[in-house]
């Protein structure tokens, strides 16, 4: 008895450790707050993308890596959170904020443009990294569509929910839009000629063309600028002004950068510089 008491202590003395940890390193939490609720569980579930290359994709041994999963990562170890103490869950453009209004997630990181349609239903905090809308076609069409306004009468493949079916609804009208649930199915499409163009992210863009330098190419410009941020909960707004802490400390002592070296800046460029963080709600 006396030992499973000791065990007992001694788990316990461990958690405030962490929480201790955090709250030092990072930002002060308070008690009650959102931010020790999830501190206190017994693991972080955290939704990502499986199918987005340099940011959330399943390599061969069905391991999630990319630029989003290491921003994942970072902030889930200034919770307290262990890698094997995250659980990894299949997020697409449609079903993110449902996701968290259900509590299916704590948080996603998952290519997730801060708009304000959807922060009347979630927090952001971020962004993380900023990029734009912009075009995807095959080598072959690259001479036809240098911009969105070529899209007029040809068919623009898009994730459903997303950004980019948002933006060609409102301006670009004239194209004819494909919406899927998943990036892989627009990029078959794109290649087996069903599609004239796919518009998303010009980051994710980078990624996709990173697989297929044969056959695809990004043109003209990003017609939008589009911050990709944290989701989570509307809550306190405590997890929001924790992972802006985290994100500073990160820009401060180096980890961003070589989060960004590691997965992006062979393809993207940039300095590694975190982008400029907007206030917490």
């Amino acid at each position: 008895m006396r030992t499973t008491t000791k065990f007992a202590l001694a788990a316990l003395f461990a958690a405030v450790s962490t929480m201790a940890h955090a709250a030092e390193t990072v930002y002060p939490v308070k008690p009650g707050s959102s931010v020790e609720k999830l501190m206190q569980s017994e693991r972080v579930r955290i939704g990502v993308k499986f199918d987005q290359p340099l940011f959330g994709l399943r390599n061969l041994s069905g391991v999630p890596v990319g630029f989003d999963i290491e921003i994942a990562k970072l902030l889930a170890n200034k919770l307290g959170f262990s890698e094997d103490r995250i659980d990894w869950i299949e997020t697409s453009s449609a079903n993110r904020e449902p996701f968290l209004q259900q509590g299916k997630v704590d948080f996603v990181v998952a290519t997730y443009a801060m708009t304000e349609k959807r922060r009347k239903v979630i927090d952001f905090a971020g962004p993380y990294i900023v990029g734009g809308q912009g075009l995807l076609v095959s080598k072959e069409n690259s001479h036809a569509i240098k911009g969105p306004d070529d899209l007029a009468g040809r068919k623009a493949c898009v994730i459903n929910g997303s950004e980019g079916q948002a933006v060609l609804a409102a301006k670009y009208s004239k194209a004819e839009v494909i919406p899927f649930d998943v990036i892989s199915k627009c990029i078959e499409a794109l290649k087996n000629g069903s599609v004239d163009a796919v518009v998303t992210t010009n980051l994710i863009e980078a990624g996709l063309v990173s697989r297929s330098p044969d056959a695809l190419t990004l043109v003209g410009e990003p017609f939008t600028i589009e911050p990709w941020g944290i989701g989570m909960p509307k809550s306190d707004g405590e997890l929001c002004r924790f992972f802006s802490a985290a994100l500073t400390e990160s820009a401060e002592d180096g980890a961003y950068k070589a989060i960004h070296e590691k997965t992006l800046a062979k393809f993207l460029g940039g300095d590694g510089s975190l982008p400029a963080l907007q206030d917490c709600r």
